[in-house]
């Protein structure tokens, strides 16, 4: 009786180890999410965020997180985040609009609409609800991407954009130490100030300014410091490094990702292209 006790008490504790070996046991919800979604897991991470929105309603980061989940996975269809798509200036402005997914797009649509009732509805409560700020920053950047690098809609694209960023100051007001809100400016500062200097201008008269290192600066935030969204500012500055012709720091970068993600074949597909110099 004595050794199947003892037995048991071995088994139960090498159980308690084993949960907290295993990351989905350790890592919150959202944040193993968002791993996923690094990974390419695209049906798990959607499955997690599902399920955090129904058990956390009144959370708008639940369809935020599931917004950035359908983007992500079309991106990944499209090859939209291959960085070659980005390297020259005269490519990126020939690129050609792709054929977004009607039924991923609907669900995008809905989850951002969703998100943003839910915020709206809490910053009525508290404007400096910094949750909500922030899944307002999100949400808009989202739109942004997916009005310019799927549907080609430019400035379609400079209006969420300018919205993003503008939600991302008040976040950073609310929570300065929300260093995701940090991307918003950056995508915008760098974009905009890669601009040709006529249409820089342009943008200008609408309120929107460009200035490519300002840019770098923030993403950098984002990926030193940044929670959900560090990965992505690494990716974006691994393009922005890439279109500097600054290969070196492109290169650390994509093999930091890839040993983080060894789940997600691009980052090693990339490395290999810079190592080919094609």
């Amino acid at each position: 009786m004595a050794n199947s006790r003892l037995a048991l008490a071995i088994v139960v504790v090498g159980s308690v180890f084993a949960l907290a070996a295993d990351p989905v046991f350790t890592v919150p919800p959202l944040d193993h999410g968002f791993q996923l979604l690094y990974s390419l897991d695209f049906d798990r991470a959607h499955n997690i965020f599902v399920a955090w929105e129904k058990s956390h309603p009144d959370d708008p980061m639940g369809p935020t997180s599931d917004a950035a989940g359908l983007l992500f996975s079309e991106f990944n269809r499209l090859g939209v985040l291959e960085s070659q798509f980005f390297e020259l200036d005269k490519r990126f402005e020939n690129r050609p609009k792709l054929d977004p997914d009607p039924v991923v797009r609907a669900q995008f649509n809905s989850a951002i609409a969703r998100a943003q009732t839910i915020a709206h509805t809490r910053l009525d409560k508290n404007p400096k609800d910094k949750d909500a700020l922030f899944a307002m920053t999100l949400t808009n950047g989202l739109e942004g991407d997916y009005a310019a690098l799927i549907e080609k809609r430019n400035l379609a694209s400079l209006h969420y954009t300018k919205e993003a960023t503008a939600w991302g100051e008040q976040t950073l007001a609310a929570d300065p130490d929300c260093y995701d809100a940090h991307i918003a400016g950056g995508i915008s500062k760098y974009l905009i100030g890669s601009m040709a200097a006529p249409v820089r201008w342009l943008v200008r008269l609408g309120g929107i300014s460009g200035d490519k290192q300002a840019g770098i600066k923030e993403l950098k935030l984002t990926a030193e410091r940044g929670h959900y969204l560090a990965p992505f500012a690494n990716v974006l500055l691994a393009i922005a490094y890439v279109r500097e012709h600054d290969k070196p720091h492109a290169r650390e970068l994509l093999a930091s990702l890839r040993d983080q993600f060894p789940a997600n074949p691009l980052f090693a597909k990339e490395i290999a292209r810079l190592d080919s110099g094609h």
